[in-house]
């Protein structure tokens, strides 16, 4: 039987799945607690001359697939001009079949632009000179975006020596009834492996919190400092990137000696580095706990494999892939010694690693608790598995280890302003998901029950469950 592609009941395989993403899903608002969003863009309102800049730009996704079908590097984050950028992505287009960026293109270009042809080298000059007469036309700003994608919050990831100047200016404005807030990311606060690096960092985190750092104590008390900061400005949420959970106990006074070494420059063990890392991590999940915040934990990235690559472009641009350590043991010692005095957080787990999803799904139960629905969350599909086969394994672990109903849903993770559609076709895998088991018996025909429940996670759940006013 054939379908037009991507119609109005793209990916929904089943009546039930229909009747429930144009009926419940559908017109739902987006929460978008997890996103890399420049809020300095936000904040001026930018205008874009090019889908080159607001596409291409920064996305790592499209460069990846870019590169794997033989492009120069120069048309991808080179020299090139920019519609010659965006004509090697439309040579690239008709090579994604199978990957969800064929999908997400086809989506952002008929939902922002109303395009509905397919992108190709012999549709390249069409779709770059429609989205540009858009983009130009004085009503395709950033801020535009976000409500015309229906976006009531935006948490940013930002670092805590960050000045959130630009957030302040959001907030100060009173123009834009979207929230945007920033997050709180601390790594380059652990990075105890580089005592060059650190040292640097040490610098900027004495003049943001304005604590002069000499020992461990005062460290402390200038990520304090920093947590209350970002407190004050709406913050509400931490995130933690970990190639894997570390967890090695020492004594104080040996926390204290490791941690003046690393203020001098002196290189410390690995062993010493996980021992110091872990105390920092305990200390930082206290301050969530006792803030009211949540924590979030990205766990099994890999990242910059390719060290010629990363002496080039630096970090962040399409060279990470899924690590494969363990990580079971040592995540949950960490997450119980935080319980353990009942300083445990609201608690994010994401894995990057499928294999991943049953110890993850598993190790939530042991924390649930508090009189909070889903205390302890197993986080959306997230960077490679962000798109159907690994949502769809996500969501079918915690269905069966624990529950689904209570899943605080999908996040963007991007850095792209066009990335929101990526909302719809979770919806939509949802819908199929919970349609699929009415189709065959498996949950009641019964919308009530079955269309709050879509609702739930496509919004009310995270609305709830972060702490943040709408």
């Amino acid at each position: 039987m054939n379908k037009k592609f991507m119609n109005e009941d793209f990916l929904l395989g089943n009546g039930p799945a229909v009747r429930l993403y144009h009926e419940y899903a559908e017109g739902m608002p987006i929460f978008d607690y997890h996103c890399h969003l420049p809020v300095k863009e936000i904040a001026e309102d930018r205008e874009y001359d090019t889908i080159t800049q607001i596409w291409l730009n920064g996305d790592h996704y499209k460069w990846r697939a870019m590169r794997s079908n033989g492009i120069p590097e120069r048309y991808i984050t080179g020299d090139a001009q920019d519609r010659e950028k965006f004509g090697s992505w439309a040579q690239t287009v008709p090579y994604t079949i199978g990957n969800p960026l064929y999908h997400w293109t086809h989506l952002e270009l008929k939902r922002y632009f109303g395009i509905e042809k397919l992108l190709s080298p012999s549709t390249a000059d069409f779709v770059y000179e429609t989205t540009r007469e858009k983009l130009t036309g004085g009503n395709f700003s950033t801020q535009k975006i976000l409500k015309e994608s229906n976006v009531k919050v935006v948490c940013t990831t930002d670092d805590p020596v960050d000045s959130l100047e630009y957030h302040r200016v959001i907030a100060e404005s009173g123009t834009l009834s979207i929230k945007v807030l920033p997050t709180f990311r601390p790594d380059k606060a652990v990075n105890f492996d580089n005592s060059g690096e650190f040292a640097n960092y040490i610098r900027l985190l004495t003049e943001a919190s304005g604590i002069h750092i000499t020992d461990y104590e005062s460290f402390l008390d200038a990520l304090k400092n920093r947590h209350d900061f970002f407190h004050n400005a709406g913050c509400r949420i931490s995130d933690h990137a970990l190639e894997r959970p570390v967890f090695r106990e020492a004594a104080g006074v040996a926390i204290e000696s490791t941690f003046k070494k690393v203020l001098s420059g002196k290189e410390i063990s690995i062993e010493d580095a996980e021992k110091l890392k872990t105390a920092v991590l305990i200390e930082l999940g206290r301050m969530d706990s006792r803030a009211g915040w949540t924590m979030q934990l990205h766990i099994g990235a890999l990242r910059n494999n390719n060290s010629r690559m990363f002496k080039t472009l630096g970090p962040d641009t399409g060279f990470d892939s899924i690590s494969d350590g363990e990580i079971a043991v040592p995540l949950s010692r960490f997450l119980d010694s935080l319980d353990k005095t009942d300083e445990l957080p609201k608690t994010i787990l994401y894995v990057l690693n499928p294999r991943d999803n049953y110890l993850v799904g598993t190790m939530i139960g042991n924390f649930q608790g508090g009189g909070i629905p889903g205390k302890i969350q197993f986080g959306s599909g997230w960077w490679f598995n962000d798109q159907k086969e690994g949502m769809e394994q996500q969501m079918n672990t915690l269905a069966n280890l624990g529950l689904l109903s209570r899943f605080a849903g999908m996040l963007t993770d991007s850095r792209s302003f066009l990335s929101y559609p990526r909302h719809e076709y979770f919806r939509r895998v949802l819908c199929n998901l919970i349609g699929s088991w009415v189709e065959k018996g498996e949950a009641p025909e019964d919308y009530d029950l079955l269309g709050k429940m879509v609702k739930d996670i496509s919004f009310n759940n995270a609305a709830g469950y972060f702490g943040i006013e709408l």
